[in-house]
Parts: structure tokens; sequence; C-alpha cells
């Protein structure tokens, strides 16, 4: 059965995500502040984690950094009862998966739970082994996340910081469409003088070095008039 860890403080919405969520047949565990939430992540080793922001003892920013620095890829979803664009921005930059603004429907709270699952499914195959949180691998490219240093076919590869740092970007995305400006203020900040083109020339930096055919590529992919993904 699928877990999810629900960390929201209000007992009301606590016990209406419960409900739906089982109905819907997830395993549930809640937790109502950030300290419980660490905890009981350890103990009941989430498929999911949904995420308030505005929780006690720690709040959900501090609580979604401290799972990313331990090295957790588990899917969080935040919600939040702020619409503003930084706190969206600096949930994504800390590594979040999604963004749910209060107050919400549940039917579209289910619908992204399911996309993340799938995701997170699907980039399980991206896991160089179970319980090694250090490296990744797809296709014939492996990554050591401690060193920052990528292998192909078990030979160094010599990207650039940047265009590390952009892989990384898409990954953690788990196949959402990353738009170019986002790109721009996650991997080069806010930089007047830099322009989306950079985004597309770390891009095929990518593929020539991490695609079997950097022509037609399968990982690093371009999404028409939106963005770019990554795929596994």
């Amino acid at each position: 059965m699928t877990r999810i860890l629900v960390v929201e403080d209000s007992p009301d919405l606590a016990f209406g995500l419960r409900t739906n969520l089982e109905i819907e047949g997830y395993d549930i565990r809640v937790a109502g502040d950030g300290y419980t939430a660490l905890r009981e992540f350890d103990d009941f080793r989430p498929d999911l984690v949904v995420l308030d922001l505005m929780i006690p003892e720690l709040n959900g920013y501090g609580v979604l950094q401290t799972l990313r620095e331990r090295g957790s890829s588990v899917p969080v979803l935040i919600l939040s009862a702020t619409a503003e664009e930084t706190a969206k921005i600096r949930g994504f930059r800390l590594g979040a998966d999604d963004f749910v603004t209060k107050p919400f429907s549940v039917l579209e709270l289910l619908a992204r739970i399911e996309a993340l699952l799938r995701r997170a499914g699907s980039a399980k195959a991206g896991t160089l082994e179970a319980g090694d949180l250090n490296h990744l691998r797809f296709g014939s490219n492996e990554i050591d996340l401690t060193s920052r240093r990528v292998y192909r076919h078990g030979k160094l590869v010599d990207l650039s910081p940047k265009a590390y740092d952009l892989m990384i970007a898409l990954m953690n995305r788990r196949g959402g469409v990353v738009r170019r400006e986002d790109l721009l203020r996650e991997v080069w900040g806010h930089r007047r003088e830099i322009s989306t083109r950079t985004v597309d020339a770390h891009v095929v930096e990518l593929r020539r070095e991490l695609e079997d055919d950097a022509a037609n590529p399968h990982h690093f992919l371009t999404v028409r008039k939106a963005g770019y993904r990554f795929q596994l």
C-alpha cells in the first residue's frame, strides 16, 4: 500500500485529508508540527509527503530543506494559504515537486498526488541502488551527487558546473515541464545579463555529453513553446 505522510496542524483539514486519501486506498500518517514530521518520516518511510508550510516548531520550508539535505528524493507536495510567487519559488528551490494553494479542490489534489507518484515510480529506475541516496543513474550515465561528478559508460564526463546544475534542476522535476525563465532563476539567479539562450546552450551541452544521439535526444527533451523536461 502506498504510504503518504500528511503534515498539517489544522485538525479539521488533517482529518479531511486523511479521510479522502484513505478512501482512495492510501496508507496515511499525520504529523502536526515540523519536528514530529521528521520523526514520522524516518519511522513511516512514506512514498510521498503532503506538507503545509505554516506549521509549528519547524515550518514547512525547514522540513523540506532537511529532507533534501539528507538526500531524500521522496516527492513533496506543498500546501500553502498564500499564492505569492516568492513562496512558490522558494519551495521549488528547496526541492518541492508541486505546490497547491488553499482552498483547493480535493479532486485536483488527488490528481496531483497520483501524477507525482507515477513520476516517482518511473524515477526509481534511475536510482543506482536501493538506499544509496548519493548516486543516480539514467541510461548509460551515472551521477555522484556528493562529488558532483558524472560518468558515461564508466568514464568521467567533463560537464561545466552550470550544465550540471541545470541537469539536476530538470531531474528534480521528475518529468515535469520547466520554463526557461524558471531554469534561469533557479540555476543562474536573477541576473539580467543572462538570456534564455544560455539555457538552450547548456541543454545542447547536456545532449552532446549524455545522450546516445544528441540530434534525437531521449532524456533532455524540448517541449515546444513551454520549456524543457527530463525523462528516464
